[in-house]
């Protein structure tokens, strides 16, 4: 806090642009991998400098990422530009490294109800399979980090202990991973929960980056990054458009919309990196051309602030 009783800002906060990969899995309308190749190219021109691009999971449970190596065969490598692919076990690492990917994600779950139904694994279980398979990426010079899913809440068995969260981010840290984000899988959270497992994860792992991912839900997620941010959190998930959610977990909707997220901290001076202007428009272009369904977002609908002559 400052000395007015205001809390300070960073001055950067990077942004991990997660639509086309949790964007797009659970969503009605499947696209083909041009279409994700453009969005690719969409979000890119807006600034951005570090996307999940695909997964690398079975095609028949999630079809809309069955097109992982084609998509990451397409990604311009020029620009700059971060690629990370996700993967739930041994044979999507291994497809990982071969696609390219630039970083590879791999998910832990904190709580067994959403564990069983998205991986069929424990939260132990997800942690002795990273303890097995983080040499792949290692040998491979892939720099590898984990995701503790449903940290804030299991659509299936209700709240999750923070110190199992903690001790998940324990196990990664002494995986070898290089950063551990936090996910809000059904968008469960509150403030006051940010700030007990960032402390939490900070206490059992203080060496690898932490990033916080939130679903909106319940209309918590950008009071939730302002908890992070004050919980000195600098890397936070978000999605154009706000689209997205989990296939596995009932009722959960999109992810924090990354033009709301730009807005808000551009009204606190912190830089993003990210053109708002390009990126409403992406989120527009999803909504009309792409998908062909009104998207979450606030700011696709209002704009930015102050308006800007048409």
């Amino acid at each position: 806090m400052t000395q007015t009783g205001q809390a300070s800002a960073p001055e950067r906060v990077e942004i991990v642009e997660v639509g086309p990969r949790d964007g797009l899995q659970n969503d009605p309308t499947l696209i083909d991998t041009g279409v994700k190749l453009e969005f690719i190219h969409r979000l890119i021109e807006a600034g951005v400098k570090r996307m999940e691009a695909a997964s690398f999971v079975n095609p028949k449970l999630v079809p809309a990422m069955a097109d992982g190596d084609a998509v990451m065969a397409g990604v311009p490598r020029d620009r700059g530009v971060t690629y990370i692919g996700l993967a739930l076990n041994e044979r999507g690492l291994r497809r990982a490294i071969d696609a390219g990917c630039d970083e590879i994600n791999f998910v832990m779950v904190a709580s067994e109800g959403f564990g069983r139904a998205n991986q069929n694994a424990t939260p132990e279980d997800t942690a002795d399979l990273l303890d097995r398979v983080a040499i792949l990426a290692h040998d491979a010079r892939v720099p590898l980090s984990a995701t503790i899913s449903v940290a804030f809440g299991d659509p299936f068995d209700g709240e999750v202990d923070v110190n199992r969260v903690a001790e998940l981010a324990r196990r990664a840290a002494a995986a070898g991973v290089s950063e551990i984000a936090l996910g809000d899988t059904i968008g469960a959270a509150s403030p006051w929960d940010v700030r007990r497992a960032v402390e939490a994860v900070r206490a059992a792992a203080p060496d690898p980056r932490l990033r916080l991912h939130f679903h909106n839900t319940r209309n918590t997620a950008l009071a939730n990054i302002y908890a992070a941010l004050e919980a000195g959190v600098t890397i936070i998930d978000a999605s154009a458009g706000g689209i997205g959610g989990c296939p596995f977990a009932p009722r959960a909707t999109g992810n924090v919309a990354t033009e709301d997220v730009v807005y808000m901290l551009s009204r606190g001076g912190v830089e993003t990196g990210i053109d708002l202007d390009r990126m409403i428009e992406t989120a527009r272009w999803l909504e009309t051309v792409a998908l062909r369904h009104p998207v979450a977002s606030m700011l696709s609908k209002a704009g930015g602030f102050p308006p800007r002559a048409s």
